[in-house]
């Protein structure tokens, strides 16, 4: 029993040093930090069913040790791109609304950092989900506002989708700093959509549900345990099931080019 407990604690530290080293590297500019895919969406050439798929990376910068930025994509059926839901801060520099729709690589590295991807839903009925999903980006209440911490923010957005379409069943992970914001509401659904959540703005909460498992927030620290591993501040996620980005990664390789906005 020890050597098991050993052997968490050990893959946790492991896992926090390689995070923390990883967003410590050279992405020092973030005008030449890669935006390539990294191969974990299919090609809408030759995939034809509708798609949509939830993605998270570390953060430029030193927010990069704390948290991820996060965004939905989707692709219909029969379509020849995806477009990508999500919220950029400073876009608010030059527009009213940091909401960007447009149409890129879903898998694209964000700024150097390589894409987790947490949900994966696809075929018969995706096609109505996509139609729920862009109605809640863009009825989405906080566009004219961006807080790093402790929301709203992009994974306040990607929260906002996911409680609006449960039946994607995202579980976001620790570092998704800003998912547990309600606004002026205390209580809420998990941000998977399912079970419930008590919050006060995001700086501390509680969740419970079949999806999200039970989580507690304290000052954005996020500390939990849910059937997709237990859930660490830094960390993100340790264990667990077999997650969509390994299934994913079995899949053909795939090449994708990025659009313009649409």
């Amino acid at each position: 029993m020890r050597r098991h407990s050993r052997f968490a604690v050990y893959t946790a530290v492991f896992t926090a040093v390689t995070a923390v080293t990883s967003c410590a590297n050279t992405r020092s500019d973030w005008r030449t930090a890669s935006r390539e895919p990294v191969g974990l969406a299919p090609d809408p050439a030759a995939v034809r069913e509708a798609v949509v798929q939830v993605y998270g990376a570390r953060t430029f910068g030193a927010k990069g040790l704390f948290g991820v930025h996060t965004w939905v994509a989707v692709k219909p059926a029969e379509a020849a791109e995806w477009t990508v839901y999500e919220v950029v801060g400073w876009q608010l520099r030059w527009s009213q609304s940091a909401i960007a729709v447009h149409s890129r690589s879903p898998d694209a590295r964000w700024y150097g950092s390589a894409p987790e991807l947490y949900a994966d839903r696809r075929g018969p009925g995706v096609d109505q989900l996509i139609e729920r999903i862009d109605k809640a980006a863009r009825s989405y209440p906080y566009g004219a506002e961006y807080r790093a911490w402790p929301g709203p923010n992009s994974n306040t957005f990607t929260a906002w989708i996911a409680r609006t379409v449960p039946e994607l069943e995202v579980d976001l992970p620790a570092t998704a700093i800003g998912k547990d914001y309600l606004g002026s509401s205390i209580f809420g659904s998990a941000p998977s959509g399912s079970g419930f959540q008590l919050s006060l703005v995001g700086v501390l909460a509680l969740a419970v549900s079949p999806v999200d498992g039970l989580e507690f927030n304290v000052l954005g620290l996020n500390f939990g345990v849910s059937p997709n591993g237990v859930k660490l501040p830094m960390v993100g996620r340790v264990g667990g099931s077999e997650h969509p980005s390994d299934r994913a990664a079995e899949a053909q390789p795939k090449r994708l080019v990025s659009g313009k906005d649409i």
